[in-house]
């Protein structure tokens, strides 16, 4: 048994949405962070400040377990807006820091992962990564040995069937696409306006966030690229802020588009 420790996510906070959830997904990541002390409580203490825009339900390092939100609430660390990703699944970070040992880690995490899927009704096949949702390579020390990963936690799942079929996700999943090099971006600045800004500048932005996977309305016509700067294209460009460490307002601007350049490469 790894001790948990509850250790929440101020309500006030921006990344505490507080929406209502019924998790059918357990998310998996890493950290991605490998300087030294970079551990579970350096990460509780990361995701508990008022400037942090990202938020998931646990991070796992060798020694702990922090849980940040409650499993009937959503966070946002899956970077698919309001989808499954995010709305429905329960997002655990594995930590990766220089001076701990990733390996038990891991397996705290696979004991965590077991624990949730008991308490919580999930079945194995729904113990995701989180590429599966946005397209990005996370958890990226686990990618290249996902199958073993998940057959760890499948043979110590004790009393339980490792075969249960999946829930029937019936939002529409994105097939990955390869980023759109050509894609002209704008200068100047955009934002939502009455009446909405429209016209090829703006599809052009919106073609640039499909193509990195933060446009958010993939299942309408042509993935909502409509040319018009609504609160959709508005809240895309926000979480593009977010996971690139720019001021998350929503207003795309010459930060934004030279970010944006930067992940299309």
């Amino acid at each position: 048994m790894v001790k948990i420790i509850k250790d929440f996510i101020p309500k006030s906070n921006r990344n505490r949405p507080g929406n209502y959830m019924k998790p059918l997904y357990i998310t998996v990541h890493n950290t991605a962070n490998t300087a030294k002390g970079a551990n579970a409580a350096s990460h509780a203490s990361f995701v508990k400040r008022s400037s942090t825009g990202v938020s998931w339900h646990y991070t796992v390092d060798e020694n702990c377990i922090y849980q940040h939100l409650p499993l009937n609430e959503n966070g946002w660390h899956t970077g698919d807006g309001r989808g499954t990703g995010n709305m429905k699944s329960i997002g655990i970070e594995i930590c990766e820091n220089a001076d701990g040992n990733f390996e038990k880690a891991v397996e705290n995490a696979q004991w965590l992962i077991r624990k949730l899927m008991k308490e919580q009704g999930i079945p194995l096949a729904n113990v995701v990564p989180h590429k599966r949702w946005s397209g990005k390579q996370c958890p990226r020390k686990l990618l290249n040995r996902w199958d073993s990963f998940k057959a760890g936690i499948a043979t110590a799942h004790t009393g339980e069937k490792a075969t249960a079929k999946p829930v029937k996700n019936t939002s529409s999943k994105p097939k990955a696409s390869k980023p759109k090099k050509s894609v002209n971006l704008p200068s100047g600045i955009l934002k939502v306006t009455r009446p909405l800004t429209k016209g090829s500048a703006v599809k052009a932005v919106q073609q640039a966030l499909a193509a990195v996977y933060y446009y958010p309305d993939k299942g309408a016509k042509n993935n909502g690229i409509d040319g018009y700067y609504g609160p959709k294209t508005a809240n895309a460009v926000k979480r593009f802020q977010l996971m690139h460490g720019l001021v998350a307002d929503g207003i795309y601007g010459p930060k934004t588009k030279a970010a944006l350049q930067k992940a299309l490469k």
